[in-house]
């Protein structure tokens, strides 16, 4: 059985993955007085460079032989996926400021509202729209239906949809309270990105250095998550890193901000 308690940080972190991003929007328009129009391009160019077209990248290069090669060494698959979400967002977040957002470029409050929007939209696709399996699997489990689901799958599929039960099952209620809080670290962060990339491309010449800066920081950021989860240490150790890296691009943010803002 998956546990009551379980069940309801489940639908915690359902919760939460709109609330956060919907009490971000509410904030920063009541303060800042800032446009909803940056929100939801963040939220855009979420979906449209980080779940389309990097998607489609991957779907390209680990199909192929270099993709096997990178798939099976830990290192290169790091370096490989936290360069194309660094380059695939930064870009898609440079361009949107560049020339969607043009009109706001004199109140680079803009680049909060924009940051919660990018990755507010991450955080209701992790949270939200993905428990929604778990919450129905965990239904499933303690109703006894699993074969409901695992009667029409090939030995092979069933293999794989039995593990997913089995975890769900072992996995200690808390263990779900990490991704929220994992989530708000990472927005933290993506709203200190867009802050950097805002005066990258806001200013009346591009400030390209920024630019890379914000690339690499996002590369570090999902690199360390990666090799981290891959070489045993801790899921809360690794939240932490998260948490303390996030408060790093915050100060890094502030730093431009101080510097650029006229």
């Amino acid at each position: 059985m998956v546990s009551t308690l379980s069940i309801v940080f489940m639908v915690l972190n359902m919760l939460l993955g709109i609330l956060v991003p919907v009490g971000l929007l509410l904030f920063f328009r009541k303060k800042y007085q800032v446009t909803v129009k940056s929100f939801f391009i963040g939220c855009a160019v979420m979906l449209v460079f980080a779940l389309i077209l990097e998607q489609i990248v991957h779907f390209v290069v680990l199909g192929s032989k270099a993709g096997t090669m990178i798939q099976n060494n830990m290192w290169l698959y790091a370096l490989y996926g936290s360069l194309m979400a660094g380059i695939f967002e930064e870009t898609g977040r440079f361009l949107a400021m560049r020339f969607l957002l043009k009109i706001e470029h004199g109140d680079p409050h803009n680049a909060l509202m924009y940051g919660a929007g990018h990755g507010g939209f991450e955080a209701m696709v992790l949270l939200t729209i993905g428990m929604i399996n778990n919450l129905i699997y965990s239904i499933l489990i303690n109703l006894g239906q699993t074969q409901v689901l695992l009667a029409p799958l090939d030995e092979a599929a069933r293999g794989t949809l039995q593990a997913a039960f089995d975890t769900l099952i072992a996995t200690p209620a808390w263990y779900f309270l990490l991704s929220p809080m994992e989530r708000i670290g990472a927005i933290a962060a993506q709203i200190s990105l867009s802050v950097i990339v805002w005066f990258a491309a806001s200013g009346k010449k591009c400030r390209i250095p920024l630019f890379l800066l914000a690339i690499i920081l996002h590369a570090v950021l999902d690199a360390v998550a990666v090799i981290a989860s891959n070489i045993g240490i801790p899921v809360l150790v690794i939240e932490l890193l998260i948490w303390g890296m996030a408060v790093i691009y915050i100060f890094l943010a502030k730093h431009v901000w101080k510097k650029y803002f006229r």
